[in-house]
C-alpha cells in the first residue's frame, strides 16, 4: 500500500476517479468521508483524516482532490508530508459559479491555494480549469485588506499539468443505429489509440448477444455507473440539477398523441431504442430528445449530438464552431431546426474524438504520476 489516497468528499466524480484508480493500480489504500454537507468536509475534513489515517511506513504517494485542506494535513501528520504530495481539481473555487461576488466565501479558494502551495504536483481535468484558476489568483488575493502575499502564481504554475477525467466507456453498440457504432470503431481507430482502446472493445458482447436496451434505461435516468456530476451541496453543486432530462414534443408539428404512443410503446417493450432512426416511426414524425447531461465525454459518446456555449471548457473538448453557441438567439436558432429536422441529428457523426479521454488512453499518464522518483528517499 505505497500509495494513500484521501478523499474528503465521496461521491460523484470524486469517488468515480478513486475508486478506478485503486481497481487498477496495485498497493493502494483508500481513506474517505462521504459525499455529504460539503463546506463542512473543506473546512474540517483535514483533522479528521490526521486522526484517522492508520501510520504507516510504506505510503510513499498521497494523492487527493482540491476538497481537502492539505496544508493543514501535512501540518497535523508531518509523516503524510514528507510524501510525493499530488492534488487533483476536479473544479476550482476562484471561479466557481456564485449568484453574487459578495457570496463567494473567500476560505475555501485560499484553502486550495495554500494546498498547491504544499504539494509536489497540482493536476487539474482540463486546461480550462488551470488557467483559471492560476490567472484568478492574484485579482483573489486582493481581497484581503492589506499585507497580500505576492507572486503565488508564479510558484504554482511550474507544478501544474493538465490530465483529463478518465472515464471506462461501457458498451453502448446495443442500443446505437448501426451507422454510429460503425463510425465510433473507426474512431477510435483513427486517433492512434487502437492498441489502448482494444482491450476495451475486445470486451463488448456480439451484437448477437445484446440483451434488453438496459444500459440506455440507465443512462436516461441517471443511475448507471456513469452518473451526473455530484452537487458538492445546496447551495454549491457541481454540476446542474438533474442527470437527464427528455423533452419531447418541442414543436407544434409533434402531436401530444404521438409522444404518448411512442412513451407507451417504450414502456410495454423495454428494448424498444428512442435513439434508433430505423427503430419504428418516420424521422420526422417522432419527437426530437434532447438530454442535459452533467457528462458530456460519455453523452457524446453514447451518440449524441453535442451543442454547448463557446465558453468554459467546452471550445477545449469539441472541435471547431459546429457544436458550439455564442447567444441564447443562436441556440434557439439551432434547436428549432433540429426539431424540424431531426434527421439532422439521428443522421450526424461526431467529427471530434472521445477516445482521449478514456482510461485506456490516459492509464499511463496515471501511472506514471503515481509513482516515486527512483532516488526519492522517505
Amino acid at each position: 500500500m505505497s500509495i494513500l489516497i484521501i478523499e474528503a468528499f465521496y461521491g460523484g466524480s470524486h469517488k468515480q476517479l478513486v475508486d478506478l484508480l485503486q481497481e487498477e493500480l496495485e498497493d493502494c489504500v483508500l481513506s474517505t468521508l462521504p459525499a455529504k454537507k460539503w463546506h463542512w468536509r473543506a473546512r474540517t475534513s483535514a483533522l479528521y483524516f490526521s486522526q484517522n489515517v492508520p501510520i504507516s511506513e510504506q505510503y510513499r504517494i498521497l494523492f487527493t482532490s482540491s476538497v481537502l485542506n492539505l496544508a493543514e494535513l501535512a501540518a497535523l501528520r508531518p509523516d503524510l508530508g514528507k510524501l510525493k504530495k499530488i492534488l487533483y481539481f476536479h473544479e476550482n473555487q476562484l471561479v466557481y459559479p456564485v449568484k453574487k461576488s459578495q457570496e463567494r466565501d473567500f476560505q475555501y479558494g485560499y484553502n486550495q491555494i495554500l494546498s498547491c502551495l504544499v504539494a509536489d504536483v497540482v493536476v487539474f481535468n482540463s486546461v480550462f480549469n488551470m488557467e483559471s484558476f492560476l490567472t484568478s489568483i492574484g485579482k483573489f488575493m486582493k481581497l484581503i485588506p492589506d499585507h497580500r502575499p505576492k507572486n503565488l502564481e508564479s510558484i504554482i504554475r511550474p507544478k501544474c499539468q493538465v490530465i483529463y477525467f478518465p472515464i471506462r466507456f461501457p458498451d453502448v453498440r446495443r442500443f446505437m443505429p448501426k451507422h454510429k457504432t460503425t463510425h465510433l470503431k473507426t474512431m477510435l481507430s483513427l486517433k492512434g489509440n487502437a492498441a489502448a482502446v482494444a482491450p476495451a472493445m475486445a470486451l463488448l458482447p456480439a451484437p448477437e448477444h445484446r440483451g434488453p436496451a438496459d444500459g440506455l434505461q440507465s443512462l436516461r435516468s441517471g443511475s448507471g455507473p456513469y452518473d451526473a456530476h455530484s452537487g458538492l451541496e445546496a447551495a454549491q453543486p457541481e454540476g446542474p440539477g438533474s442527470s437527464v432530462m427528455q423533452v419531447s414534443a418541442l414543436t407544434q408539428a409533434n402531436s401530444s398523441d404521438n409522444s404518448d404512443s411512442h412513451h407507451e410503446d417504450r414502456k410495454q417493450n423495454p428494448a424498444v431504442n428512442p435513439c434508433d432512426p430505423l427503430g419504428g416511426a418516420d424521422d420526422q414524425q417522432r419527437p426530437l430528445h434532447i438530454v442535459w447531461p452533467h457528462r458530456w465525454l460519455e453523452a457524446v459518446y453514447c451518440g449524441c449530438y453535442p451543442l454547448c456555449p463557446k465558453d468554459l471548457v467546452y471550445p477545449e473538448i469539441f472541435p471547431g464552431t459546429e457544436y458550439l453557441y455564442s447567444t441564447p438567439e443562436q441556440l434557439s436558432t439551432r434547436l428549432q431546426k433540429f426539431c424540424k429536422r431531426p434527421d439532422i441529428v439521428r443522421k450526424h457523426l461526431y467529427k471530434g474524438a472521445t477516445a482521449p479521454f478514456s482510461w485506456a488512453a490516459l492509464h499511463g499518464k496515471f501511472r506514471s504520476l503515481l509513482r516515486t522518483e527512483p532516488k526519492e528517499d522517505l
